[in-house]
């Protein structure tokens, strides 16, 4: 069990970093701190399913990083 929860969790991370990496520059926080975007836009496509990918990655590193606790 404690392998599978290694490898599982290195493929988590290795995922979320490429999720995170292809996301566009000018949204997010970036544009609090001095990147383009002066107006709002709803994510529509790619960036839609990025966007929902990264959140449910992020869900699934904690979970696993939860679960190494109790191995």
């Amino acid at each position: 069990m404690y392998q599978f929860l290694t490898i599982s969790q290195i493929i988590i991370s290795i995922l979320l970093v490429l999720f995170i990496l292809m996301q566009d520059k000018g949204t997010g926080l970036s544009a609090t701190f001095g990147g383009s975007g002066n107006f709002y836009a709803s994510k529509r496509g790619v960036e839609k399913i990025l966007s929902k990918g990264t959140i449910i990655l992020a869900i699934l590193f904690f979970v696993n990083a939860v679960a190494f606790l109790f191995v």
